[in-house]
C-alpha cells in the first residue's frame, strides 16, 4: 500500500498534515512560534474539542444529521453557571446539575423532533436553538455578577506537569470517544445505523435509541463546554457560543469523519480542531478582519464536503 492509499484509509493524516504546513507556516512569519506556541494553539483548541466530539457521534449517525442547536446550548449553560454558582465553588453543586439538565433535555427534544415528528434534522436543532436563544434573553437580565468559580477557573486555566489540565480534559474525552467507537456495541451499531439505518433495523439495530444517544451526547458536551467557557471568558454574554455553529462541523469532516454518516474518527476529530484555530491564529498574525475568517474558514469546510461528496457518489456509481 502506498503512502496515498494509506492516507485515505486514514483521513485524519490529511488534518495532521494541514496542521504541520500551518505550524510551518506560522513559525516562518513569527519568530516566536515554536513547541509551547502550538501546546498553547492545542489548549484554546480543546474547547472546540469538546463540542466537535458531541457533534461527530450526531454526524455519524447519517441520515443528514447535525446538531445546529450547539451555539444556543453552549450560550444557555454558561449564563446558568453564572447565575446559580454567583462564582462560588458551593455554588457549582446547583449549577453543574442544572447545566446536565440542560444538556439532556435539549439533546431528548432534538432527538424526539427527528425521529418521532420526522423533522430533518437541520431543522429541528436550528428551530430548539432558537428557542434557547429566547431562554438565554431571560437569562441575561438576570445575570447580576461576573465573578468566576475559582474551581472552573483551574480547570480552564491550570497546568498539571506542564500541561493545561483543560487539554488533559479535551484529550480525555477524545479517548474515551474513541474507546466507545471501536470496542463496543454502541459503537458497531451507531456505524452501522449511520451507513444504513434500514438494514441496521433489519438487523435487529435500535435505531432510535443509537440517534437518540448521538443528540444526548452533542447536547451534554455543548453544555459542558457552556460551563467551562463561562470561566475561561470571564463571563457570559449573548451569542459566546456562535463560533461553534461552523467550527464544530468543520472540526468533524476535516478530520476525516464523513458528513454522510457511518464513519468516524475521534483522532482527526482532535487534529481537526487544531488545524481550525490554527487557520484562525495565521489569519490573525496575517491581520485579516473578522469577516474574511469566516469566509476563509467557510470555504474551506465547503471544499472538503464538496470532495467528500464527490467521493461518495463515485462510491455509489
Amino acid at each position: 500500500m502506498n503512502g496515498l492509499a494509506w492516507m485515505r484509509n486514514n483521513r485524519w493524516s490529511f488534518s495532521v498534515l494541514g496542521v504541520l504546513a500551518l505550524w510551518t507556516l506560522l513559525s516562518a512569519m513569527t519568530s516566536h512560534f515554536n513547541l509551547n506556541s502550538l501546546s498553547g494553539v492545542a489548549s484554546s483548541a480543546s474547547f472546540l474539542m469538546i463540542v466537535a466530539i458531541g457533534q461527530m457521534f450526531v454526524i455519524a449517525s447519517g441520515s443528514g444529521n447535525i446538531d445546529l442547536s450547539l451555539p444556543s446550548v453552549i450560550t444557555v449553560s454558561a449564563f446558568v453557571t453564572m447565575i446559580l454558582s454567583q462564582g462560588t465553588n458551593t455554588g457549582l453543586v446547583l449549577a453543574l446539575p442544572a447545566v446536565l439538565a440542560i444538556g439532556l433535555a435539549t439533546g431528548a427534544v432534538n432527538a424526539f423532533l427527528v425521529l418521532k415528528l420526522r423533522i430533518p434534522a437541520i431543522i429541528a436543532t436550528l428551530a430548539v436553538g432558537y428557542v434557547l436563544d429566547s431562554a438565554t434573553l431571560i437569562a441575561n437580565r438576570a445575570l447580576d455578577t461576573f465573578t468566576v468559580s475559582s474551581l472552573l477557573r483551574s480547570v480552564t486555566g491550570a497546568k498539571l506537569a506542564g500541561v493545561p489540565l483543560i487539554l488533559i480534559l479535551a484529550l480525555t474525552l477524545i479517548a474515551a470517544a474513541g474507546g466507545i467507537i471501536k470496542g463496543t456495541a454502541y459503537g458497531r451499531t451507531l456505524m452501522a445505523v449511520g451507513q444504513n439505518a434500514t438494514a441496521a433495523h433489519l438487523a435487529g439495530a435500535r435505531v432510535g435509541q443509537t440517534i437518540t444517544i448521538a443528540f444526548l451526547v452533542s447536547s451534554v458536551l455543548g453544555a459542558l463546554d457552556g460551563a467551562l467557557l463561562s470561566a475561561h471568558a470571564g463571563g457570559a454574554f449573548l451569542q459566546m457560543g456562535e463560533p461553534y455553529l461552523l467550527q464544530s462541523v468543520g472540526a468533524v469532516v476535516v478530520g476525516g469523519t464523513l458528513i454522510a454518516g457511518g464513519s468516524a474518527t475521534t483522532l482527526g476529530t482532535f487534529f481537526g480542531s487544531i488545524l481550525l484555530v490554527l487557520v484562525v491564529t495565521t489569519m490573525q498574525v496575517s491581520g485579516w478582519s473578522p469577516g474574511m475568517q469566516e469566509v476563509v474558514q467557510g470555504a474551506i469546510i465547503i471544499a472538503i464536503l464538496a470532495a467528500a461528496g464527490s467521493g461518495l457518489s463515485k462510491r455509489s456509481a
